[in-house]
């Protein structure tokens, strides 16, 4: 059974032109759009909030009163899924990789603005971390809590749900989009767009979050839609990755520049200066090409590029000092 989504975000997000990022792309100055959906609201923002919109749902259905879920130290998920329990009276744990240690910029400290308890799982896979949330789950229990736990990155068939209602607006808002570039991390995000506006229209950029991030969207968008989905029918670039999900890369960090300097549009360091920077490797490969519509989605995390300390300072490298 299906329970309906709990109301969190500010929908529709505006779809907004961008001619001199276009150009410096190499694209026509009416080719290129961008989806705002940094700008959904609650707590500071971003795309896990039509996620949480359902899973969180499904949650105070089944009579939740704590949401447990897991991630990076500088996870928008794990951020937002504080603020949606903070906004519903509900209780959070995030239980997260790797030590106290970690910087509390950034996401972190929002996290406990927030009122969010944090777990640190240690240096662990997937699977440990896993481990680790369902032994918090238990342990919960024992204390008479009713623990919900969110999916990892909020994704599953249901979460992508929220995204088929996003690619619903885009189909609103850009009739003729060829194409919606999208950064591709735990793979519900883009699996709701590929299940609303099909597999050749939607192309995602891995951010090195999983081994396999096709199989991930496939398995996601198949119940979702009535297209035959199977990973090698995806538009996937997997070239933007570098050494790790955490580094900030060349081309992400010429993106970061690029984006800001050409549309005072704020990108961050892991996700979406990722996928702009696979969108310009598409132009260059020929994969999007002038006098396409293309739709570049913003998926927010604009304060994990404050927790994000080689991206920060190569940022204030930037600082032209006046000398008037």
């Amino acid at each position: 059974m299906t329970h309906p989504p709990v109301p969190l975000g500010t929908f529709p997000t505006p779809v907004e032109p961008a001619p001199r990022l276009a150009a410096a792309l190499g694209l026509g100055p009416e080719d290129l759009w961008v989806k705002r959906d940094d700008l959904t609201g609650l707590g500071g923002g971003g795309n896990k909030i039509r996620k949480l919109e359902w899973t969180v749902g499904a949650a105070l259905a089944e009579g939740a009163d704590t949401l447990v879920t897991t991630g990076a130290p500088q996870s928008n998920h794990a951020r937002l899924t504080a603020a949606a329990a903070a906004r519903l009276g509900l209780e959070s744990v995030l239980v997260l990789r790797g030590s106290a240690a970690a910087s509390r910029s950034g996401n972190l400290a929002l996290d406990g603005l927030l009122g969010a308890r944090v777990v640190w799982a240690g240096d662990v896979d997937q699977a440990g971390l896993d481990t680790a949330a369902a032994e918090v789950c238990e342990s919960l229990r024992t204390q008479n809590a009713r623990p919900a736990l969110i999916p990892f990155g909020g994704s599953s068939a249901l979460g992508a749900r929220g995204y088929v209602r996003c690619g619903e607006e885009l189909r609103e808002q850009v009739p003729d989009l060829r194409t919606a570039v999208v950064a591709l991390g735990s793979g519900g995000t883009m699996a709701g767009l590929v299940a609303a506006l099909g597999t050749d229209a939607v192309l995602g950029v891995d951010v090195g979050a999983l081994p396999d991030p096709a199989a991930a969207v496939a398995k996601f968008a198949r119940p979702l839609t009535t297209e035959v989905v199977t990973a090698d029918r995806l538009r996937v670039r997997r070239d933007q990755v570098g050494s790790g999900y955490a580094a900030l890369t060349d081309q992400t960090a010429q993106a970061l520049h690029l984006a800001a300097r050409t549309e005072g549009l704020v990108l961050d360091p892991t996700y979406t200066g990722r996928a702009l920077a696979g969108l310009a490797a598409a132009v260059r490969k020929g994969d999007v090409r002038p006098g396409d519509r293309t739709v570049f989605v913003h998926t927010g995390g604009l304060p994990g590029l404050f927790g994000h300390a080689e991206a920060l300072t190569f940022a204030e490298e930037g600082v032209v000092r006046y000398t008037g």
